[in-house]
């Protein structure tokens, strides 16, 4: 199957390709994964979501801003009334266009970022299996590429309890194994290493900014475990798109709150603490 801008985020592409979002949202909750790859279930696009989306298409072209703008524009709106029959601007896309501008005034930001090729995709064979990857900014030329992310709050900890620590944010959000995919992606694709980069900016007032870079020997060494993890789960996961393994259910997402069955009651002093 060949990817393209068109088909690239639908259901037949992901039953062609792994990739970093899907890999985690299995290991979250395989039942949900699965549904999601077979487009029996989609999950509601969040505020979040709709604000990162909205950064990202800024700094991708004005013509994929204004496409963007234009195909959620109700979402991004208050409901009408007889003060405003239009409505305005929701406050968290006010926020949104504070951190554009905060990166907009960003010497590093706009030199590294603004030169790369825009939403590149990669596809590439990862212990055995065919993976994609979509990358922010790409430049070959120089041997880096980018990654854009949006963050309620840089030095907010998460607790993590396989650890039984707080970690920061690239840890809970899985961007160790997402910039080791995409360099690994890039290599098959380009037949070039090149480094990775995050630019990250919070949704704060005013918003905080930072440039990421991934060269410590403790960067290293968790994007080597990102990986090891992948090969270690990743035929177990191909087990179950084939239908030859029952998926488990998380019993705590939206997916399995919607598709839950009453069974047999349970204890009274048996309720599960997630």
């Amino acid at each position: 199957m060949k990817l393209t801008e068109e088909n690239y985020y639908s259901s037949e592409a992901s039953q062609h390709y792994m990739s970093v979002s899907l890999f985690k949202n299995f290991m979250q909750c395989e039942a949900a994964a699965l549904a999601t790859v077979k487009g029996e279930w989609k999950q509601e696009e969040t505020t979040a979501l709709l604000v990162g989306n909205y950064v990202h298409s800024y700094f991708e072209s004005e013509e994929a801003h204004q496409k963007f703008i234009e195909n959620k524009g109700s979402s991004l709106m208050t409901k009408p009334n007889k003060k405003e029959p239009y409505g305005h601007l929701r406050s968290e896309f006010k926020t949104a266009d504070m951190m554009i501008q905060a990166l907009k005034q960003q010497p590093r930001f706009v030199g590294l970022y603004k030169p790369g090729q825009k939403e590149v995709i990669v596809t590439g064979n990862i212990y055995g299996y065919p993976w994609k990857g979509k990358i922010d900014s790409l430049s070959l030329e120089n041997l880096y590429f980018c990654d854009l992310k949006t963050v309620d709050d840089f030095h907010k900890g998460h607790w993590q309890k396989s650890s039984r620590q707080y970690e920061n944010f690239i840890a809970n959000r899985g961007y160790f194994m997402q910039m080791s995919v995409y360099v690994e992606l890039i290599k098959q694709t380009f037949d070039v290493e090149c480094q990775p980069f995050m630019f990250a900016v919070s949704k704060q007032d005013p918003p905080d900014k930072e440039a990421i870079k991934f060269t410590s020997d403790e960067a290293l060494m968790r994007m080597e475990d990102s990986m090891s993890m992948i090969e270690e789960n990743q035929e177990h996961i191909q087990s179950i798109i084939r239908g030859e393994e029952e998926p488990v259910r998380c019993n705590r997402c939206a997916y399995c709150r919607a598709t839950k069955m009453i069974d047999l009651p349970v204890d009274a002093c048996d309720i599960e603490i997630f």
